[in-house]
């Protein structure tokens, strides 16, 4: 059965980051740390399938993840070329993201902005390869292992080394990601609530202090300041992950909510790759009409429209998802999963697919 409750968090994570970065509200970073709770998610889903399948689970995992990004570079890629995008072999980082892909401005910065969210396609696909041996490593020696990446952080921050975007996150998220074994494996239920309420309290007020105290470009945003965002996300994750109830059926007593749950779940990829071109093409636009990006108004309208748009993509291409996953295609999924309310529900084969990526004027582009 799906766990409705993990389901209600990637829905709860996909339209925070959407609107984030319509918005560019730096309290939202703090209000919801989405990308690192849709790491924490893919963990738990990976570690399940590492159970599963073994090593092959990596194969499964890339090939939901990528044909979704393969469709996105057909369109964008072509387009980049005619506007002068080099055309070498760094292209083939378009089939495989080990590392960003190479972009170029289609109209000014319209088309950089639009594929600055691959970066979490290239993290996501670095925490999959890896995940075999970390799981491995993480059951053996639990504590020692999920501190390394923070550990690794502090030595970045402390170091005033420059690290490779890769191995930056591998230090900034993949305690998150490991954080999700923790929650699959069931060790997060197993500590007692003083213990718990301890450590979020200590990650929490320490994560917090650190961003109130070294500001980043855009306040106190956590995208700009990797280490308040791995410890204040890091509190929250254990708030969400380690005080979870068996599963959440009340999302499916409203048909509608339950309905809008499910297509956020089974069209994440599709609804996070493609709302950036929208976010940069929207922003102008309304603009013009007269809505200045501080006004409520036009945020709303802002966000209404991209949400809108993006049903477009989602309805063109959504149904690849399924085939990814090797479900009947749909134009619409299906309708909401019921759960019974007292029936404790193993997390569901399937990963979180959403995020974002780098800024530019006006336009939060940044991760979220």
């Amino acid at each position: 059965m799906r766990n409705r409750y993990l389901d209600l968090l990637r829905f709860l994570a996909i339209v925070r980051v959407v609107v984030y970065h319509v918005t560019g509200s730096a309290m939202m970073t703090i209000a919801f740390p989405a990308m690192s709770v849709m790491f924490a998610l893919a963990g738990s889903m990976m570690a399940a399938s590492i159970d599963r399948s073994g090593v092959s689970a990596i194969g499964r995992r890339l090939r939901r993840l990528l044909p979704s990004l393969w469709v996105l570079a057909a369109v964008f890629v072509p387009a980049m070329l005619l506007t002068g995008l080099a055309f070498n072999w760094k292209l083939l980082l378009w089939v495989v993201p080990l590392t960003d892909p190479p972009a170029a401005p289609t109209t000014g910065d319209w088309g950089a902005i639009s594929l600055s969210v691959v970066w979490y396609l290239r993290d996501f696909l670095w925490f999959v390869l890896v995940s075999p041996l970390a799981l491995r490593l993480f059951r053996r020696a639990p504590l020692p292992v999920l501190l390394t990446p923070y550990v690794f952080l502090l030595v970045l921050e402390f170091g005033g080394v420059v690290a490779h975007p890769v191995v930056r996150d591998f230090g900034l998220y993949f305690g998150a990601w490991m954080l999700g074994f923790a929650h699959h494996d069931g060790l997060l239920q197993r500590l007692s609530r003083r213990l718990l309420l301890t450590l979020v309290t200590v990650l929490g007020v320490t994560g917090l202090a650190w961003a109130f105290t070294h500001q980043g470009a855009r306040s106190y945003d956590l995208n700009d300041i990797p280490l308040a965002n791995a410890l204040w996300s890091a509190a929250f994750i254990l708030v969400v992950l380690g005080f979870a109830p068996a599963g959440a059926a009340w999302v499916d007593r409203n048909p509608l909510f339950g309905r809008i749950v499910t297509i956020f779940n089974r069209r994440a990829l599709t609804i996070y790759l493609w709302h950036m071109p929208f976010v940069a093409l929207v922003t102008p636009l309304v603009d013009i009409a007269g809505w200045t990006h501080e006004d409520p108004v036009g945020r709303a309208v802002r966000v209404c429209l991209v949400f809108a748009l993006v049903c477009i993509p989602v309805a063109l291409f959504g149904w690849i998802e399924d085939i990814a996953a090797r479900r009947r295609p749909a134009l619409v999924p299906g309708g909401p999963v019921r759960v019974p309310a007292d029936s404790p529900a193993p997390p569901a084969d399937r990963e979180p697919e959403a995020a974002e990526g780098n800024g530019a004027r006006r336009v939060n582009a940044g991760r979220s």
